[in-house]
């Protein structure tokens, strides 16, 4: 029975190991896969990278190439003038030579040695005359080169700078279109919050807590608050609601592509608190402006159209110590802003 045991073992054993093996080998041509995948992709993104870099390069180069073959050119044509400067000497000797030559006599053996060395110093001067010449010639073709050269370089950096030209021109004229589009969305955005202060005016019109000050309404905050509370009253949530109804009637009337955001924040007397939930006026401040814009998603404003900020003591709207001082500085500010 043992030995039919360890026979049995036995035999398992090679086929797991070789069910082990073949898991090993898949597992090793997915990684190679993956790797190669991701070579493949590392090199096409540095060639079109590289492709931007070869463009600048080249422009670079014509522009040194343009550079180096106008000093070549201003080389040639002094040598040009060099060798110009030397034929006409060489031509006013020859000329000289055969005045000479023409001014002597015939018949004294002095005279024709004469007459033999001025012809021999004259076929010299017509041989460096004619390779002279000859070198004017070539560097006149090379010259015809260089500046058949030079007006093709020319040619190519006018048709990069035109390109440039018409870039920058093309960013002006988007510059321009996109000053024109945000001045038409602020002008949008004004006449909507007239319209929306207006309707605020008339809701709020008999209360004398609530104000409409500039580009902001202020709800004094004994209105919805308690003393050192962020809890909102039940004598505020009329108003609030009042306010929530005329939010969602803007929210219709402004088109979605108008950014806005309607802010609120919370301000406190200079009077200092601590208490274990608010351990300075900015921790109540804050509270109330949330506790606010929580009521408003609560009445179905959306929340990306609120903003909440808490600015405690620190935005006093009145400097004195009075009481009265103390509650104008308590309040919650309203402002549509973009």
């Amino acid at each position: 029975m043992a030995r039919a045991r360890r026979q049995a073992r036995q035999d398992y054993w090679p086929g797991f190991v070789d069910a082990m093996a073949s898991l090993l080998l898949v597992i090793i041509f997915l990684l190679s896969v993956f790797m190669l995948a991701q070579f493949f992709l590392s090199q096409e993104i540095l060639g079109k990278d590289s492709a931007l870099t070869r463009l600048n390069s080249q422009i670079a180069e014509l522009t040194e190439l343009l550079q180096l073959e106008r000093a070549n050119s201003e080389d040639l044509e002094t040598t040009i003038a060099s060798l110009s400067a030397t034929l006409a000497g060489a031509e006013a000797q020859r000329d000289s030579l055969s005045q000479q030559l023409a001014g002597l006599g015939v018949g004294t053996s002095e005279k024709d040695s004469q007459i033999a060395q001025l012809s021999n110093d004259l076929a010299s001067e017509k041989e460096i005359s004619a390779e002279a010449a000859a070198q004017v010639a070539l560097l006149n073709q090379q010259l015809s080169a260089l500046r058949s050269q030079i007006a093709a370089l020319e040619a190519a950096l006018g048709a990069s700078e035109a390109r440039d030209s018409e870039s920058r021109t093309r960013i002006a004229d988007l510059g321009r279109r996109l000053n024109l589009a945000l001045a038409q969305r602020v002008q949008d955005l004004s006449r909507y919050r007239s319209d929306f202060f207006g309707q605020l005016r008339e809701i709020l019109a008999d209360r004398d807590d609530i104000r409409i000050v500039g580009d902001r309404f202020v709800f004094q905050s004994e209105v919805l608050f308690s003393a050192g509370d962020a809890e909102i009253a039940g004598a505020g949530l009329a108003d609030l609601e009042a306010l929530a109804n005329a939010i969602k009637q803007l929210e219709t009337q402004i088109p979605p592509e108008i950014p806005w955001v309607l802010q609120i924040e919370g301000h406190t007397d200079k009077r200092p608190i601590n208490t274990p939930r608010f351990p300075s006026n900015w921790e109540l401040s804050a509270s109330r402006a949330i506790s606010v814009a929580k009521y408003l998603v609560d009445q179905g404003i959306s929340p990306t159209r609120l903003v909440a900020a808490g600015f405690g003591e620190f935005q006093p709207i009145d400097n004195g110590d009075t009481d009265e001082a103390y509650r104008r500085n308590r309040r919650i500010e309203f402002k549509l802003t973009d």
